[in-house]
């Protein structure tokens, strides 16, 4: 219940909050949000917010840097991650207390305390809604990050989770002052390399007549590009603009030898993959892990058969 994690939050004086590895607008728009309304509403309270830094994300906020001997006697709070392994900074278990806060399906329950919407549209909304539960101010600095995770969850108001409330929510958070069109064109910049490689993406996408999209991104051709590891992700969406596709799938080489796997839906389920291949996450926007280039191929097999058995 939100009020086990208001309470929680009041009693503890030191406070660390977690979210996933190779964040997105939602992992740190919450984490910051949440950050800075707590730290308004208790300024006795420590409150950091941990994590490796993205630098197309850190105009949301800067992740802290701290030392091991701050996770004694703290609330360790993990947002926007539905599994440990994907936790950034493993330090998470070295605190007193630890609490989830999450919207992706709950296929790994941890934590002392848990709370998981998934009729949220991003963490960012739950965190909105926690706020208003504990009747905390809302801050602009606040709402601007819930807000740019709001934004980034629903592909700007354009995905499946996108409800009335969450509009309701999103106005709530223009409502402070908040410069709403410059969030949105900040989640929207490329720069040069980065627009160069969606331009690769788009040419050597694969789509079969039952209109399942691949594409495989191999780290010498990102390297080409010169695109950090993990920004590489913007070219997901943009491969679903195509017309001629229902679902794809992007695989992004890892540094391991591993093929991150994004799959992504126009209108039909495609989680039962991701989870068939270890993965997990929404109906329409998942993930998973490809050990090599033979399970990526049977991925694709697996998607473009779901997609003829769907017609």
């Amino acid at each position: 219940m939100l009020t086990d994690l208001i309470a929680a939050i009041m009693q503890a004086d030191n406070i660390i909050i977690h979210r996933h590895i190779n964040p997105d607008p939602d992992a740190f728009g919450s984490q910051m949000g949440l950050k800075a309304l707590i730290q308004h509403q208790f300024p006795q309270k420590q409150v950091f917010a941990v994590g490796e830094s993205q630098p197309n994300l850190n105009w949301i906020g800067v992740p802290d840097v701290i030392a091991d001997v701050q996770y004694a006697g703290a609330l360790v709070i993990v947002i926007d991650t539905a599994n440990t392994a994907r936790i950034a900074d493993p330090r998470y278990t070295t605190g007193q207390q630890l609490m989830k806060i999450d919207h992706h399906p709950d296929r790994e329950p941890f934590g002392d305390l848990s709370y998981v919407d998934t009729n949220a549209s991003s963490s960012s909304e739950i965190v909105y809604d926690l706020a208003q539960a504990a009747k905390w101010s809302l801050t602009a600095e606040g709402a601007r990050c819930l807000y740019a995770g709001v934004l980034g969850d629903t592909g700007r108001f354009m995905f499946d989770l996108t409800t009335p409330k969450t509009l309701r929510v999103a106005a709530d958070l223009m409502a402070t002052g908040i410069d709403a069109p410059a969030i949105a064109r900040a989640e929207d910049q490329l720069t040069p390399n980065m627009a160069k490689l969606i331009g690769y993406a788009l040419q050597h996408t694969e789509v079969t007549e039952a209109g399942a999209g691949s594409f495989i991104l191999s780290t010498a051709v990102r390297e080409q590009f010169d695109v950090p590891l993990g920004l590489e992700q913007l070219a997901v969406n943009y491969v679903g603009k195509l017309t001629t596709i229902d679902a794809w799938v992007m695989f992004t080489e890892r540094e391991d030898g591993k093929y991150r796997c994004e799959l992504r839906s126009k209108h039909h389920p495609i989680n039962q993959i991701a989870v068939a291949f270890g993965g997990g996450g929404h109906p329409l926007a998942s993930g998973a892990v490809a050990k090599d280039l033979d399970t990526c191929q049977r991925m694709i097999q697996t998607l473009d058969q779901l997609l003829k058995e769907q017609r």
